[in-house]
Parts: structure tokens; C-alpha cells; sequence
């Protein structure tokens, strides 16, 4: 991830993203740098529009960090509320039971 980060961070400053400018940045953040991981990192980055990347990745994650997650959860949660409401009404007839017989 750090090698990602520092391409992201050169590209914010509006360097170009090369192996050199990766390396000086890894180092300053004391990342042993591992130079085939540089070489393929700006390699592959060549021709991408970062810009562009970023914000396809922002748009697609979005929605799925929304509310899907919370609303499945509560159903589960109100169903297991319920389940131990019964049980503790029940416990409390029981125990009323015993007192009276």
C-alpha cells in the first residue's frame, strides 16, 4: 500500500511519478524500498490518468459503504431483541409460577 500512497502523494504535489521520486519518498518515510516493487508500481501507471482513477474508485465506493450494511443488520438485530424479550418474559412467568404453586 505504501508504494501506492507515495504515487498518490508525488501526483498530489504535481510530480511526475518516476522511480526516482518514488524511492525519495518511500525512504523519507522509512519504507525499505524494494526496487522491482518501484519499477512495476510507475510501470504501471504509465499512461493512467490518476485523476480520473480516483474518482471512478470514489463514485464505486461510495454507495457500497452506505447504508446496505446498517439496514441488513438491523432486521437481524430487532429479530434478536425480540427472541430475548420473549425469553425474559417468559423467565419472569416462570418464576411468578413458583411463587404461586
Amino acid at each position: 500500500m505504501e508504494y501506492i500512497y507515495a504515487a498518490l502523494l508525488i501526483h498530489k504535489a504535481g510530480h511526475k511519478v518516476d522511480e526516482t521520486t518514488t524511492k525519495k519518498v518511500l525512504e523519507a518515510a522509512g519504507v525499505k524500498v524494494d526496487d522491482a516493487r518501484v519499477k512495476a508500481l510507475v510501470a504501471s501507471l504509465e499512461g493512467v490518468n490518476i485523476d480520473e482513477a480516483v474518482q471512478k474508485a470514489a463514485i464505486v465506493a461510495a454507495p457500497a459503504a452506505a447504508a446496505p450494511a446498517a439496514s441488513s443488520a438491523a432486521p437481524a438485530e430487532k429479530k434478536a431483541e425480540k427472541k430475548d424479550e420473549k425469553k425474559s418474559e417468559e423467565a419472569a412467568a416462570a418464576g411468578l409460577g413458583a411463587l404461586f404453586g
